[in-house]
């Protein structure tokens, strides 16, 4: 009885597993259509009413010119003075709402972009947080190297790297990772630790 309750448990769990993210990527895909239809409703109804467009006519209508609005709009951010005003917009909201930097790096996480750039521009590592006699480590970036050999390092919290701890170490708790892109250690936190093979098969450059 108890294996059966066992192999009943396991299974459902099993096919929980499988459900879930399939269900949560299509509640998110809804959720991003609804955000969307919204935002171009009042669109849809003045073409609707004013032109001889038909409902779904004017729904990809507005679709098509919102993407021309988001492809305008990254246009102008490339030039010197967008670049500018939207640093200023960009500091301004950050200080306005906390969440929002968060909410923007997770947002460039996944699609591809460059996410917390001052993270990329650290090294990878693997950092002794109790010291190297412990023997426990984790995967960290180097933000910030000081004038005494000490350094100061970030690792990223799973799945999302954009939450994490600040650790200030002695040098010789730290080994370089220097084959290892940024990008691909926060791949391995993203996937909550998968690949990480990465991190201990190549030799630490100390």
């Amino acid at each position: 009885m108890k294996r059966l309750r066992s192999f009943v448990s396991i299974t459902l769990l099993g096919g929980f597993m499988v459900i879930l993210p399939i269900a949560i990527f299509i509640w998110l895909v809804e959720w991003l259509l609804g955000a969307v239809r919204d935002l171009i409703q009042p669109l849809s109804h003045w073409l609707v009413e004013q032109t001889a467009f038909t409902n779904y006519a004017a729904d990809v209508l507005g679709v098509l010119l919102l993407l021309s609005g988001c492809f305008v709009i990254g246009l102008f951010i490339k030039t010197n003075v967008g670049g500018w005003l939207h640093d200023v917009m960009d500091e301004w909201l950050t200080r306005l709402a906390p969440g929002y930097k968060t909410i923007r790096e997770v947002v460039s996480q996944l699609l591809g972009g460059e996410g917390n750039t001052s993270l990329l521009k650290g090294d990878v590592c693997r950092a002794y947080i109790m010291g190297r006699a412990a023997g426990v480590s984790v995967t960290a970036i180097i933000t910030a190297k000081h004038a005494n050999g000490d350094v100061t390092v970030y690792a990223p919290t799973a799945p999302i790297p954009t939450s994490g701890f600040v650790y200030h170490l002695s040098s010789d708790c730290v080994d370089l990772l220097p084959h290892v892109s940024v990008e691909a250690a926060m791949r391995t936190v993203i996937a909550c630790g998968s690949g990480s093979h990465i991190i201990s098969e190549i030799p630490p450059n100390r």
